[in-house]
C-alpha cells in the first residue's frame, strides 16, 4: 500500500486534485474532514476546546459553535497556537489510525492524504510521496478571488501568509502543475497514479 500526501497553497487546485482522484475511485483521507470529526460531541479535542474557550463555543446540543470559536482565535495568535496544539495532534492521531486501518485489512492500492498544512506541520513522514499542486502566482490571484470577495491587495496578502509554493516544492516528490486546464492536471494525476500502483 502507498500513502500519497496532497498538498497545495490556497487557491492552487488541491481540492480539484482530490476530487479527480476520488472520482477515480481512489481513497481520500481528508484532513479538513478528519477536523471536523474529532470535535464532534463527546470527543476528547471537543471536551479540551471548551475547557480552553468556555462553555459558549458550543450550542444547546454540546455541537461545536464554528463561528464563534473563529471569532475567539481570529487575530489572536496566542489563543490560535492553543486551538491548534489541542486539534493538530487529535487530526495526526486519526489520521494515523486511518491509515492503519487500511493496512491492517491488507489494502494493496493507494491511499491519498489530502491536507493542506502536510507541509507546515512536517507530516511527510507519514507519506510515502508528496504530491504538490502548483500555480503560478496570477492564476493562484484569479481562482482567490473568484473563490471569495476581496481586493486583489487582500488576495496578495493572503498568498504571502502561508509558506509559498517555491518553500514546499523543495520537500515535494512530485509537482502537479495546474496552470493548465482540469484535464491537463487529470493527465498528470493519471499518469502519476499509474506509476505509484505499477511500483
Amino acid at each position: 500500500m502507498k500513502v500519497i500526501g496532497l498538498t497545495g497553497g490556497i487557491a492552487s487546485g488541491k481540492s480539484t486534485a482530490s476530487k479527480i482522484l476520488k472520482d477515480k475511485g481512489v481513497e481520500i483521507i481528508d484532513a479538513d474532514l478528519v477536523a471536523r470529526e474529532i470535535v464532534e460531541p463527546g470527543r476528547p479535542a471537543l471536551q479540551e476546546i471548551v475547557q480552553a474557550f468556555g462553555n459558549g463555543i458550543v450550542d444547546d446540543s454540546g455541537n461545536l459553535k464554528r463561528g464563534e470559536l473563529a471569532k475567539l482565535v481570529f487575530n489572536d495568535p496566542v489563543k490560535l497556537d492553543k486551538l491548534n496544539q489541542i486539534t493538530h495532534r487529535r487530526i495526526i492521531e486519526r489520521v494515523s489510525e486511518i491509515i492503519n486501518e487500511f493496512k491492517d485489512a491488507n489494502f494493496h492500492k493507494v491511499v491519498v492524504f489530502d491536507a493542506a498544512l502536510l507541509i507546515e506541520l512536517d507530516l511527510m513522514s507519514m507519506v510515502d510521496e508528496v504530491w504538490l499542486v502548483v500555480i503560478d502566482l496570477e492564476n493562484q490571484i484569479k481562482r482567490l478571488l473568484k473563490r471569495e470577495s476581496m481586493s486583489r491587495e487582500d488576495a496578495l496578502k493572503v498568498i504571502d501568509a502561508q509558506m509559498s509554493l517555491e518553500e514546499k516544492q523543495q520537500v515535494s516528490d512530485i509537482l502537479i502543475d495546474n496552470s493548465g486546464t482540469i484535464q491537463d492536471m487529470e493527465h498528470q494525476l493519471l499518469r502519476h497514479l499509474t506509476r505509484v500502483m505499477e511500483e
